[in-house]
């Protein structure tokens, strides 16, 4: 891999849009993270004790992420999810939580509800393995239906611990919330004593520095992170308001701790890839070149007589074969599958790697070129005029 670049085993190059799901946005091998990783590895891989780089990173995540006050590092977005479960029921006494179907915050138990994402692409809407005590207490509702909340509030008064969501939907492909709906969680969450966590494990860093609780003005209680924060290492983190995250150990009562956790390895790829990103006209790059790409994608669909829907923000976008706009899930599911079939098939075949399913977001990085995405858009022209409208 490099740049925007990879190859398979045979020696074909494609122009990659999956960007290993999320993390590459400086594009692959980076030679400024590749450089602060090869010092780092010369002092250690792992302490087993905090390091000045948690510090660091830590402080640049609070600087960024308007909802958090304090952050814990962990190694994947699965275990910042999990952990930030057990934070939500500890600190207000409640079991239930409410998830959206459609929705993916990795692959703990209780979170393995209509959870989009690959568990969608193999037929699985849950998976073998996961037993109904462990999904007793997990609610779900449509994204984007406030009125399906509002019930479930009614139906379960003081026992919800709060509601969780991927602000942008990037595991149903891509959806965003439609005006007033992020507005409406929050006010029914305060009203009802119960916590807002927005899992920006995908958006974080990359739908604006400072993810999608900068880019629509809605401050959730607490935020879990991942992908862009580790700088391709793995990582994850999950932080929010002061009183909240006091309740984890050694500070509090609840229990949480990692081996790896905050290793100085993550830590410099992650302080890095940060440093690249908050330079000036970062963001206005990557909104430039996805603009380009999902405006075209659509554009070419359309002059072929293709039902077809989509958008972008910053540096994530998605498209699918419907003509029915897509604001969850269920809208999602209506994409014409054989006609992505063939679609990412020809892309392939073209040298192009998009995620090989109608359910995951697509990512651009800063190692995009105009190039590239004359490139993208050529080949999506010969593929989409085979294809039978």
């Amino acid at each position: 891999v490099e740049g925007a670049y990879i190859w398979d085993v045979d020696g074909n190059q494609y122009i990659d849009y999956v960007g290993t799901w999320g993390p590459a946005i400086c594009g692959h091998a980076h030679p400024e993270v590749i450089g602060a990783l090869h010092q780092a590895l010369d002092k250690g891989t792992s302490f087993g004790a905090p390091s000045a780089l948690e510090n660091v990173l830590a402080q640049m995540v609070i600087e960024a992420v308007p909802s958090i006050e304090m952050v814990r590092f962990v190694n994947s977005g699965t275990e910042a999810c999990m952990a930030v479960l057990r934070l939500m029921r500890a600190f207000t006494g409640r079991d239930k939580i409410i998830k959206f179907s459609g929705c993916y915050h990795g692959h703990a138990d209780m979170l393995l509800v209509q959870a989009g994402s690959g568990v969608a692409t193999l037929g699985l809407p849950d998976s073998p393995g996961v037993p109904k005590s462990a999904t007793a207490n997990t609610l779900t509702a449509t994204y984007n239906n406030l009125e399906e909340v509002k019930a479930l509030f009614e139906q379960y008064p003081n026992e919800i611990a709060g509601v969780i969501l991927e602000p942008v939907v990037g595991n149903s492909g891509f959806i965003t919330p439609v005006p007033g709906f992020l507005e409406g969680l929050r006010e029914l969450t305060q009203n009802h004593g119960a916590l807002l966590v927005f899992d920006e494990v995908m958006t974080g860093f990359r739908i604006a520095y400072g993810g999608a609780q900068e880019k629509f003005g809605i401050t959730p209680d607490l935020t879990t992170l991942g992908k862009i924060i580790g700088g391709g290492l793995p990582v994850g983190a999950y932080g929010g308001r002061k009183d909240i995250m006091s309740m984890v150990a050694p500070a509090g009562p609840m229990y949480q701790a990692g081996t790896l956790s905050g290793n100085p390895l993550a830590m410099t790829a992650g302080i890095k890839t940060l440093e690249l990103l908050k330079k000036p006209g970062t963001y206005e790059q990557l909104e430039t070149i996805t603009k380009k790409l999902s405006e075209g994608l659509l554009e070419i669909a359309k002059d072929a007589g293709h039902a077809a829907t989509g958008g972008y923000i910053s540096a994530m976008f998605g498209m699918f074969f419907t003509g029915v706009p897509v604001h969850n899930f269920d809208d999602a599911k209506t994409c014409d599958l054989s006609k992505f079939t063939s679609f990412h098939r020809g892309m392939l075949e073209r040298g192009i790697y998009l995620a090989p399913s109608q359910f995951e977001a697509g990512f651009t990085s800063l190692a995009h070129t105009e190039d590239d995405i004359d490139r993208t858009l050529a080949a999506a022209k010969e593929v989409i005029s085979g294809i039978k409208p």
